[in-house]
C-alpha cells in the first residue's frame, strides 16, 4: 500500500517540526512537506498533491479559515484542522467543520511539544480517517446560515406547524449518536425539528472545550432549544441535550419524568463520551418510546447498543454510506441488525416525523 502523503501547514516551527516527526514515524504514512503560511502551502499542494494536509486554524497573512474557503471550492481535499483549547478556537473550529475539513485536533495552550507527543495516536488516527473519507465540494458562493425562523424546509419535508406533533412530544425521545462528520450531519437533523419536536440526546465525539460553543451555535440555527447536557436536568420536549466532552451522557427516569445523567468514567469503544453508553441507556429506560438515529463516524462505538435498542422496541434511522462522510459506524449498526431504515442525510428527519405523526402518539413497536 502507498504512504499517505501529507503536508503539515502551521505557522510555529516547533509544531511543524514535531507534527512531521509523529508522521513519519508511522508506517503507513509519510509527510511530504511543511509550510509556514497558506501562501507556501498552496505552492506545496499544488506541486506535491498530497493525500492530507493539516492545517492550523490561525495564522498570519491569511488566516486558516479564509485558505480552508478557497481550498475547498478550488481542489477540495481532506483537511484535518489543528486547534486551539480556547472559546475563539471552539468558534473558529467549528466554522471550518461547516466549511469540509473532515476533523480537527485541539493542541494544548501550553506544554506543546509533550502535548502533541500525547496526542500521536490521535493525530495519525485522523489523518488515517481523512484519508479515506468523502470529502465535498463547496458551492462557488457560500450562503449565510439561515435563522430558524428562515430555514428552508430540505426537499422531502412535509412543513410542521407548531403544536402538530402533539402528545407525542412528551413521550417520545429522539437519540442520536456521531462522530467523524456528525457535526454538520447532526445539524442538518435538528434544524428540520419543529419547536414541538420531542427531546433529542444527543452524543457527538468531542473533546472538552468544544461542545459548549457546538451547542451555542446549534442553539442559534434550530426552532429547538440546544444545550450542553447538565446531571440530573429534566429532559424537555422541544431541546436538545449534547454530551460534554470527556463525559459520558445517558437517560433515566425520576417519577415520571426523564433526566440526564452526565458522568465520568473510563472510555467506552475508546470514546469518552461514548455512544455505546446513551444508546443502551436509551434501551434500559425508554423502550419503544425511543428513536434511534445514527450518523456517520469512524469505528463501531453504538452499533450494539443501537441492536439493543431496537430489540427493547425502538425505531431506527441510520445514514447511508454516499451521504456520510465516514461509513463507519452506520455500517456497523446495519451489518448487526439494527437499522430498521437506512436513509441519505436529508430525508431522515422528515421520514422520523412522517412516523411521529402517523402513529399519533402510540408506541413505536414494529408491525
Amino acid at each position: 500500500m502507498s504512504k499517505i502523503r501529507t503536508v503539515v501547514v502551521d505557522d510555529s516551527a516547533l509544531v511543524r517540526s514535531l507534527l512531521k516527526e509523529i508522521i513519519n514515524r508511522q508506517p503507513d504514512m509519510e509527510c511530504v512537506g511543511v509550510a509556514a503560511d497558506p501562501y507556501a502551502a498552496r505552492e506545496l499542494i499544488r506541486n506535491l498533491d498530497p493525500d492530507v494536509i493539516t492545517l492550523d486554524v490561525e495564522m498570519p497573512r491569511m488566516d486558516g479559515l479564509d485558505f480552508l474557503e478557497k481550498l475547498m471550492r478550488l481542489r477540495p481535499m481532506p483537511v484535518v484542522m489543528v486547534s486551539t483549547l480556547t472559546e475563539r478556537g471552539a468558534e473558529v473550529t467549528l466554522r471550518a467543520l461547516e466549511l469540509g475539513a473532515i476533523d480537527f485536533v485541539a493542541k494544548p495552550k501550553i506544554g506543546v511539544a509533550n502535548g502533541l507527543q500525547h496526542l500521536e495516536h490521535e493525530i495519525t488516527d485522523k489523518i488515517r480517517i481523512a484519508a479515506r473519507a468523502q470529502v465535498r465540494k463547496l458551492p462557488a458562493t457560500a450562503a449565510p446560515a439561515a435563522s430558524p425562523a428562515a430555514a428552508p424546509a430540505a426537499p422531502g419535508t412535509v412543513p410542521v406547524r407548531a403544536g402538530a406533533l402533539g402528545r407525542l412530544s412528551t413521550e417520545k425521545l429522539i437519540f442520536i449518536g456521531a462522530s467523524t462528520g456528525g457535526t454538520e450531519a447532526t445539524k442538518e437533523v435538528l434544524m428540520q425539528l419543529p419547536a414541538d419536536s420531542p427531546a433529542v440526546v444527543i452524543t457527538q465525539h468531542m473533546p472538552p472545550g468544544f461542545t459548549r460553543s457546538y451547542a451555542a451555535r446549534l442553539d442559534g440555527l434550530c426552532r429547538i432549544a440546544v444545550k450542553e447536557a447538565q446531571d440530573g436536568e429534566r429532559i424537555l420536549p422541544g431541546h436538545a441535550y449534547i454530551a460534554p466532552g470527556g463525559l459520558h451522557l445517558s437517560v433515566d427516569r425520576s417519577g415520571a419524568n426523564y433526566i440526564a445523567r452526565v458522568q465520568d468514567g473510563e472510555p467506552v469503544n475508546r470514546h469518552k463520551p461514548s455512544v455505546e453508553v446513551l444508546f443502551r441507556s436509551a434501551a434500559r429506560v425508554v423502550g419503544p418510546n425511543a428513536i434511534g438515529i445514527m450518523l456517520t463516524g469512524m469505528g463501531a462505538d453504538g452499533a450494539r447498543a443501537m441492536k439493543e435498542m431496537r430489540d427493547a422496541g425502538s425505531y431506527n434511522y441510520v445514514q447511508d454510506e454516499a451521504t456520510c462522510v465516514v461509513f463507519g459506524m452506520p455500517r456497523e449498526a446495519i451489518n448487526c441488525g439494527a437499522a430498521d431504515e437506512v436513509l441519505p442525510l436529508q430525508r431522515i428527519a422528515p421520514a422520523l416525523l412522517e412516523r411521529l405523526r402517523a402513529t399519533a402518539g402510540l408506541s413505536l413497536n414494529r408491525v
